[in-house]
């Protein structure tokens, strides 16, 4: 007996060690403390991705007229049909004549194509995604971000229907979704299920796991859309709706009366966005601030966190590796403090090692962007999205809006480190452009001021047609300069194609994958004239994003070392990236003409991995429009 009870002893021990074993594998990256950023996310090469334009990996799933009832203009012409994905971007669509007696959302006729395009849908899908897996390894990236995935009638998805259940037209069985949500009661997690869009998008986030390749989720908790569960509740209800604390709201509809006395408050005064209330108001009219305060309602508050936790570890089962690895936080300097240090504590107690990103962008349009440092003390953000850096750098590198010494960038760059921590600094999101800014050759193209006048129909003299040669060269040594600063550098999903286009909505053309045959671009919004341009994927810029990425990789002094700015001349930048144990000298002409640079390289000997720099020990000839990586010591 004694013998039976040792030996069932040794089998629970051993039983008990593989449970331990099991358990400590789920735990086996190192906790972040609470007020750092994880360690990966300075490492990484970020991408980020809009569905509805990435690639249709199944026509099946295709948006159908019902689908995008709601979204803008607020009604969908006859003869609407889904746009091909080769056609010339400004061509305008079969159906777009049927609109012309109708109004939108603001009782405005569409007439101009930027109002029309909002019609579009191209059936871009998470199939398509999946099927492009293996190109985003290939290139190089390990981190991406996705636009929102929210159930939404638009292209961009920020005006969910549900904050809970990815877009019904990503997934393989749109009408079954349809029929899963609405079984379930919104406000009652344990009602959720996961739909074919949702299990899908499991799959996505796996098989990018399986890549090294982490996975962010964009969501905008400052509003919903017009058709969300909720606001259509108090649409209904008004006064009575048990949602009515969850929106700004300034008069209830009196029904003893035939005027519509409802008034709320929109997101920068679109009325399809309605807003989530917070415990004080801000006036945001003229400027953003950072402020204290919280979401006014508990039951909203809870809804939000119910989601946040659902994508961080999908089967609740306290391993999160099978979730999104953090969340990009839409409009955040728009939402109060006290609100985001909750959020963080929630998230933060499901990962441990998630990434929390905010877009701290303006304080007044077009001058003056918001600093983040309230948001980037260790208890709300681990990173911003570093549109200040890329505006100094665009103002170097292409002159624009105009052209200013390297001491003028230098002193920009490390202006903006005031205040932040020196981990801080190096979670940052390197952003060059995206879903609402001009493409970077645009950007670069167009010597306008950041962001203004970057849409044709507002600014007729803006260039929307390809780039010229010096524009490449441009962003090329920009690039360089991105991969080789600290920060982790960002891509928009077809930049490293070549992909060119104007502010929102011309930024959000479908990609140019190298296996379609495009429309030449000839048409105009405006009937100007312009030139015919071939749209086709780059593939000599592709591999100079390839190689920027594999550098960076390579020489991880560029992503972990110290800096220091070193004396060159006005149009002539020089850094050198440094640790206890390498340096790599990163060197810069933005003249129209080679220079030669002293620079003491007699310690050792250095190879320019970059560029075609002339290397002597006491200086270095550099081309004209050209970056050079001078490394040694490995």
């Amino acid at each position: 007996m004694k013998k039976l009870t040792l030996f069932v002893a040794v089998i629970l021990m051993v039983v008990s060690c593989q449970q331990s074993t099991s358990n400590s594998s789920k735990k086996a990256t190192k906790e972040t403390a609470f007020n750092e950023p994880p360690k990966w996310a300075k490492e990484v090469v970020w991408y980020e991705i809009a569905v509805e334009r990435f690639r249709n990996g199944d026509p099946s799933n295709d948006p159908t007229p019902e689908d995008i009832q709601g979204a803008y203009p607020g009604f969908v012409p006859k003869g609407w049909k889904i746009t091909p994905w080769t056609q010339d971007w400004y061509k305008e669509d079969g159906y777009f004549k049927n609109t012309d007696n109708h109004k939108d959302f603001f009782g405005n006729t569409l007439n101009k194509f930027v109002e029309k395009v909002q019609l579009r849908r191209y059936g871009g899908d998470l199939q398509g995604v999946l099927d492009k897996i293996d190109y985003l390894d290939s290139l190089g990236v390990t981190a991406v971000y996705f636009r929102p995935l929210n159930d939404a009638p638009s292209l961009h998805k920020y005006d969910a229907r549900n904050w809970r259940h990815i877009d019904r037209n990503f997934g393989p069985n749109p009408k079954k979704d349809a029929e899963i949500i609405n079984s379930e009661i919104p406000e009652d997690p344990t009602t959720w299920k996961f739909t074919e869009a949702d299990k899908m998008f499991l799959k996505v986030i796996q098989e990018f796991h399986q890549k090294g390749i982490k996975v962010i989720l964009d969501y905008s908790w400052n509003h919903t859309g017009h058709t969300f569960w909720a606001w259509q509740d108090v649409l209904k209800n008004q006064e009575k709706s048990k949602y009515k604390d969850w929106y700004w709201i300034e008069e209830f509809d009196d029904p003893e009366t035939e005027k519509n006395e409802f008034r709320y408050h929109g997101w920068a005064g679109v009325f399809s966005l309605p807003e989530i209330k917070e415990t004080q108001k801000q006036d945001l009219s003229t400027k953003v601030r950072s402020f204290e305060g919280n979401v006014y309602s508990s039951q909203a508050k809870q809804h939000i966190f119910n989601i946040t936790k659902r994508w961080l570890d999908p089967n609740n089962d306290g391993d999160p590796s099978d979730g999104v690895d953090g969340y990009r936080l839409d409009v955040a300097g728009e939402m109060p403090l006290d609100f985001w240090r909750d959020f963080r504590k929630t998230v933060r107690t499901v990962n441990p090692n998630a990434y929390l990103l905010g877009e701290i962008w303006w304080e007044e349009f077009p001058d003056k962007l918001l600093n983040p440092a309230p948001f980037l003390q260790g208890d709300v953000f681990d990173g911003v999205m570093n549109y200040r850096w890329y505006r100094a750098s665009r103002h170097y590198f292409a002159a624009a809006p105009n052209k200013i010494s390297t001491t003028e960038f230098i002193d920009s760059l490390t202006s903006f480190d005031k205040g932040l921590r020196k981990n801080t600094r190096y979670a940052m999101m390197n952003y060059t452009c995206g879903f609402d800014t001009p493409r970077l050759l645009t950007s670069m193209y167009n010597k306008n001021k950041y962001k203004l006048g970057g849409k044709v129909h507002e600014n007729p003299i803006y260039k929307i047609n390809k780039p010229n040669a010096a524009t490449y060269q441009e962003v090329k040594l920009l690039l360089a300069q991105q991969y080789t600063y600290f920060g982790a550098p960002h891509i928009y999903a077809g930049d490293e194609m070549g992909m060119w286009g104007a502010d929102d909505p011309s930024c959000r053309k479908p990609l140019i994958w190298s296996d379609y045959i495009f429309e030449d671009e000839v048409a105009h919004p405006l009937e100007a004239e312009r030139p015919v341009d071939k749209v086709a994927f780059n593939h000599q810029l592709y591999n100079y994003y390839q190689k920027l990425i594999r550098i960076r990789k390579e020489y991880p002094v560029l992503i972990h070392g110290d800096i220091t700015f070193l004396k060159g001349d006005d149009e002539v930048l020089i850094y050198k990236r440094f640790d206890e144990s390498n340096e790599v000298f990163a060197v810069f002409n933005t003249s129209e003409h080679a220079k030669t640079i002293t620079l003491d390289l007699s310690r050792k000997k250095y190879i320019d991995v970059l560029g075609g720099a002339t290397i002597q020990q006491k200086e270095i000839t550099i081309p004209a429009k050209s970056s050079s990586l001078l490394v040694a010591g490995y």
